[in-house]
């Protein structure tokens, strides 16, 4: 699977994340855990919505205002 921004679903579970961030899947699940990262967690199932993921990036790389 070859996901890019451009073909991000709206919700992304780890497997996703890692992939579109370039990171490992466990620390896909580490960044999840965090408190200031916006996780939905549904049930057992933690996901990331997509625009609030890429608003927490632009937040956290002097993108943007918190």
């Amino acid at each position: 699977m070859n996901l890019t921004f451009d073909s991000m679903p709206p919700v992304l579970n780890a497997t996703q994340l890692s992939e579109v961030l370039g990171i490992s899947r466990a620390g896909a699940y580490n960044l999840m855990h965090r408190e200031d990262f916006p996780t939905l967690q549904i049930g057992k199932r933690m996901l990331v919505p997509r625009d609030s993921l890429l608003i927490w990036i632009k937040q956290n790389t002097g993108g943007g205002a918190a």
